[in-house]
């Protein structure tokens, strides 16, 4: 399976993950994005015996878009709290079926997440233990005949937070039937992207920031 890389050196890979992927093997044995880069860099460098290679975040299956992987573990260590300490900046873009009102605000609610059910749901207040407050930014950036292609800035990661708190507004994004979407994409997907991400290299500590097209499909072109 080709692998789309945006950025590569001795310390990192950052890839354009497709959507359906899983970044991180799981219960279901499919085989993750993780082994497939892992594979990548095993057939680039020609390298002898086993890859080292570090999951520092992950995004959800149906969702593409960009994915950091560490190629040191000094890399690695130091993404993981670049990330705790919220030094790592990412951008979404979502295609959603109805248009927010306002055009631009700050979400800010209280998520809970059924682990059971693989979902969480927002709440205008804490409902107690396990309720997570999640903060994102949103601003409306284009229109088409039957969508609105929607920025969003999150200041918290919790789990499926943009599906969520977007669904929570009345404005569920394309393809996504878990939070609301009339119905669901052919391949599984959600229009949901990784836009970009910017940061400080861990190693060199030189600023950096990708940028990732979306998938080529109908939808996301008519925004591009």
């Amino acid at each position: 399976m080709r692998i789309e890389v945006l950025y590569e050196d001795n310390h990192l890979v950052v890839v354009n993950k497709r959507p359906g992927y899983l970044v991180q093997g799981d219960k279901t044995g499919d085989k993750p994005l993780s082994e497939m880069v892992k594979e990548y860099i095993k057939e680039k460098y020609n390298k002898p015996g086993e890859v080292y290679l570090g999951v520092t975040h992950r995004i959800d299956r149906p969702t593409s878009g960009i994915v950091v992987f560490a190629r040191t573990s000094k890399a690695l260590t130091r993404l993981n709290k670049m990330f705790q300490e919220k030094e790592i900046h990412k951008t979404y873009w979502a295609v959603v079926q109805n248009a927010p009102e306002p055009e631009l605000a700050i979400l800010t609610h209280w998520l809970k997440r059924n682990t059971q059910q693989n979902k969480s749901y927002a709440h205008y207040k804490s409902i107690g233990a396990g309720s997570k407050e999640s903060i994102l930014t949103y601003q409306l950036k284009a229109k088409s005949k039957n969508y609105y292609l929607l920025e969003v800035l999150p200041k918290t990661g919790r789990h499926h937070q943009i599906r969520c708190q977007l669904s929570f507004i009345g404005c569920p994004i394309k393809g996504d039937l878990k939070y609301g979407a009339k119905r669901s994409n052919s391949d599984g997907s959600i229009h949901l992207h990784a836009r970009a991400i910017e940061f400080v290299h861990p190693v060199k500590k030189e600023p950096i920031k990708i940028v990732a097209p979306p998938p080529r499909e109908v939808v996301w072109d008519s925004f591009i």
